[in-house]
């Protein structure tokens, strides 16, 4: 099913709360914001108390009077449900709505997402307030879509209320029915902690040296999902009654311990990301250096917003500069930086980009996080980028409902996700692969996808040259007759170290490694072991190519007389010992590598199995640039071009491109200036 916006033209949006604002700035405010190409605003995520002031006292009155305006104006409106912030009437008369800390001590009125999804009273009253607000406003001329709550998941993902251990009693009495299957699954008979019970089961507890039953914990996550995709459906069930034909439902944000998924193929129509290149440049996270991603790491993100949707919004893209007075504290953008990281979301598929926000809010907790205008209001330099940023996307109209074009995959499925959360052997190996093989698609120029295996088809795999499945330690039966089918039609997959070992329920198999992947790999791993930090770097030699086996090592050796060393260790005590073993499965071929991939070691994957740089026969850019592309039905394609760097970029057009912007034709030496971004458009 094809998930977009439906959107006949690019758009630019911001989020504005009218309730922040003397109502005799709202008019003005709407005028601006069109006169600086604004043709969409999101409003009332945070205003429960502006619809039901009281318990059971609803007045419409404060947004019919905005809407009336907006109508008036002629600007569009998402409407959003208020439940990310319940207020403090209701808070202080059903406590058991709040979330508690892994302690137990309940999250108190005076931030946001304080609440917790299982709360019996908690939905009872958010579905009142989304069946009231719904039924008032959806029919409303203005508005185009509602967003359901707000980020959810975010400020944290985990939750231990009591309606949290009774609703997670209910989830694993229906996933394993009798106890006797749980304590099976979770292996309770270690350090005795067999359950006779079911009252005896909680949410993740305290306990010494902070240990868990890591089975336990798995489930959890899978719990703590399904609870927060369970309140998106409530909702969007409520509001599927009442929104007017081509109306969507949406939310915003892509958060931890939560299947984003299922919640779209439930819930909505599509989702949105929240993208914020800037949080690169906070004082704790800063990477000093050359080479070092920064904003750039954003495209990481919008990759995974598009694996859900492969066209998407932003519903909201950084103004200005952010933080809160508690936390965060990153600089304003530099000219250019608001286009630059705008075009990075629409080369990565957005077809609509909110700004966060329109005004810098004056009090409250993100006082600090400004938007396109500051506290006195006044016209400034992101006001004016944000109207040329508009001229520009204005050229973009043949870019409009384009897919991004990828021939590499990432393979990734959420069990596995969640298991390197809690999974500290697991996480170093999958952090390290998933910083070096981004990092090396981005500077080769080779345009990638996040394949989520376990929400895709086998055929859904074919068209992709290359798929890279680093570290998938759970794996099922599923899964490996996907992959299976992959390889045998003609694909090349690659797998990393720490292939296999674990079941659906997290328990380690007892079979040969890499478990049920063996007979596609057609390699054996008698032997594994963390590299030793006093040991120091090992590495591989692959046809006289060194690269580094990272982390972990398995040491393989091959099964079939298909399968063929590729490389060996050439350091360590287990030096000689095969480090790359390939087998050949139908018209494919699987490459099993025994380490973690870091960006050259990544690099030099990429190049030798044909897959870097699929463009540089037509364009050459160096590593501070980004190529993004988006492809139409009928073949023409459309070139994003990006630089990050401080300073002008030197690229190469090899053949001749129409610069959308310029509206002409190009061809050869072409400077980028500083953070400067180029679309080109290439006919079929």
């Amino acid at each position: 099913m094809e998930r977009s916006m439906k959107l006949d033209k690019i758009t630019l949006g911001t989020c504005y709360y009218p309730e922040h604002w003397p109502e005799e700035m709202w008019e003005e405010d709407l005028q601006r914001m069109l006169a600086s190409g604004i043709e969409v605003i999101r409003i009332a995520e945070f205003a429960w108390s502006k619809i039901e002031p009281r318990e059971g006292e609803f007045t419409y009155e404060f947004f019919d009077r905005f809407l009336e305006k907006a109508e008036k104006a002629g600007m569009k409106v998402i409407f959003c449900t208020p439940s990310a912030t319940p207020p403090a009437w209701l808070t202080n008369k059903y406590p058991e709505v709040l979330n508690a800390n892994i302690n137990g001590v309940l999250y108190r009125h005076g931030c946001r997402r304080h609440y917790n999804y299982n709360s019996p009273k908690y939905q009872e009253l958010v579905k009142r307030i989304v069946e009231k607000s719904a039924s008032h406003y959806a029919s409303h001329p203005s508005i185009i879509g509602w967003q359901i709550d707000n980020e959810l998941n975010c400020e944290t993902s985990e939750f231990y209320s009591e309606s949290d251990s009774a609703a997670f009693r209910v989830f694993l009495k229906k996933k394993y029915d009798t106890l006797d299957a749980l304590n099976e699954a979770w292996g309770t008979v270690f350090w005795n902690q067999t359950y006779t019970d079911w009252e005896e089961i909680y949410v993740p507890r305290p306990t010494p040296s902070n240990s868990t039953n890591p089975h336990e914990v798995l489930d959890y996550v899978r719990f703590v999902s399904d609870s927060a995709c369970r309140f998106a459906g409530m909702q969007s069930d409520i509001l599927k009654k009442y929104v007017k034909p081509g109306d969507f439902i949406t939310t915003n944000g892509l958060f931890g311990n939560l299947d984003n998924h299922r919640m779209t193929e439930e819930s909505l129509d599509f989702i949105t990301y929240d993208s914020y290149p800037n949080f690169a440049y906070c004082l704790d996270d800063y990477e000093p250096g050359e080479g070092k991603m920064r904003d750039r790491k954003w495209s990481r993100n919008l990759a995974e917003a598009r694996a859900i949707s492969p066209v998407f919004g932003i519903m909201e893209q950084q103004s200005g500069a952010n933080g809160w007075n508690t936390r965060m504290e990153a600089p304003t953008p530099k000219p250019g930086q608001m286009t630059l990281w705008t075009m990075q979301s629409i080369g990565h598929g957005a077809d609509y980009v909110s700004y966060f926000r329109w005004r810098t809010c004056t009090v409250g907790t993100e006082i600090y996080w400004h938007g396109i205008l500051d506290y006195s209001g006044r016209d400034n330099r992101r006001l004016a980028e944000v109207k040329e940023i508009h001229k520009k996307v204005g050229a973009l109209a043949p870019v409009t409902g384009t897919h991004y074009r990828a021939e590499v995959g990432i393979v990734k499925d959420y069990d596995n996700i969640w298991d390197a959360g809690l999974d500290r052997w697991h996480q170093r190996v999958d952090r390290e692969s998933s910083k070096g093989l981004f990092a090396a698609c981005q500077k080769t120029h080779t345009p990638f996808d996040f394949c989520y295996l376990d929400h895709m088809r086998a055929e859904d795999l074919f068209p992709y040259k290359v798929l890279f499945y680093p570290h998938a330690t759970i794996v099922t039966q599923e899964t490996a007759d996907k992959l299976t089918a992959y390889v045998e039609q003609g694909g090349c997959l690659v797998l990393g170290c720490r292939t296999g070992y674990k079941q659906e329920n997290g328990k380690c198999v007892m079979s040969k490694l890499p478990g049920l992947l063996q007979p596609l790999a057609g390699t054996d791993i008698p032997e594994y072991t963390f590299v030793s930090p006093a040991e120091g770097t090992v590495y591989a030699d692959w046809d006289g190519v060194q690269i580094e086996a990272g982390i972990f090592n398995d040491l393989l050796e091959p099964l079939t007389d298909q399968a063929k060393v590729e490389a060996r260790y050439i350091s360590s005590y287990y030096a000689g010992t095969p480090a790359l073993i390939s087998n050949e499965k139908g018209k494919g071929r699987v490459y099993y590598f025994g380490g973690a991939f870091n960006e050259h070691t990544a690099q030099v994957f990429l190049e030798k199995l044909g897959a870097a740089q699929p463009y540089q026969d037509i364009i050459a850019l160096p590593e501070g640039c980004e190529l993004m592309v988006r492809e139409a039905q009928d073949g023409s394609q459309y070139f994003f071009v990006l630089n990050y760097l401080e300073e002008a970029a030197e690229i190469c057009l090899k053949e001749s491109f129409l610069d959308l912007f310029e509206g002409k034709e190009v061809q050869g030496e072409l400077e980028l200036p500083p953070f400067g971004t180029k679309v080109f458009a290439r006919k079929k």
